[in-house]
């Protein structure tokens, strides 16, 4: 999604391009009724010979004005779409994740060996899935996702997200065909590599250890 400078700039530009369009048009007419009676209309001939000239440069900078307009407009739709069916697919794992009984109305999930695993993926999945709205919407760029994918993969719970879903996020980006959604998916597997890589992920256990100098609950 554009950002509001950009979003001012588009309609600025817009509004610019239109108002020269409607100049453009409008001119014989204004002339038509500003020129006094008798003047000589050859003289005036030659003089909107040249205008005319200039006139097909500013009308086609105008044309080019409301194109850009209409493709901003269906950008922007076609985001408002993408986002709505994004909240819809959340809010159908989020039911899921409350009633674990609905879970087996989705597909199953190869190497989860229990009901708890199954909530972490579920989870991850969601904050993923975020992660790659933002980034195919150029709400982040490569180098801030690839930020966020280096800290995400050091934890147990992602690399095992990744080895689960990682085959059904490719199936559906190459089906999907979207240049960026692709592109995020290869960023995750390159990552995913390099974490493995670089030693064992931070097990689950060891999240929650206390700082130091924590000696937990004072005994009364």
């Amino acid at each position: 999604m554009r950002t509001q400078p950009q979003q001012r700039r588009w309609a600025f530009w817009s509004a610019a391009a239109i108002v020269a369009l409607i100049a453009i048009a409008s001119t014989p007419f204004l002339l038509e009724r500003v020129v006094p009676d008798g003047k000589d209309w050859d003289r005036l001939s030659d003089v909107s010979q040249t205008y005319g000239a200039a006139s097909v440069f500013f009308s086609a900078a105008a044309l080019l004005g409301v194109v850009a307009s209409i493709a901003y407009q269906a950008r922007q739709t076609n985001i408002t779409n993408q986002e709505a069916q994004r909240a819809s697919h959340r809010q159908l794992l989020l039911v899921a994740l409350e009633h674990p009984e609905l879970r087996v109305c989705w597909e199953p999930m190869g190497g989860v060996q229990s009901e708890e695993q199954a909530r972490r993926v579920l989870y991850t999945n969601l904050i993923v899935s975020n992660w790659s709205a933002d980034y195919r919407l150029r709400r982040a760029n490569e180098r801030a996702a690839r930020v966020q994918l280096e800290i995400h993969f050091q934890g147990e719970s992602a690399r095992n997200h990744w080895a689960v879903c990682a085959a059904t996020w490719r199936r559906y980006a190459t089906a999907e065909g979207d240049r960026r959604g692709l592109r995020f998916v290869e960023l995750m597997d390159e990552i995913y590599e390099q974490a493995l890589a670089t030693g064992p992920a931070v097990p689950l256990a060891s999240y929650f250890t206390p700082l130091p100098g924590d000696m937990g609950p004072v005994a009364e």
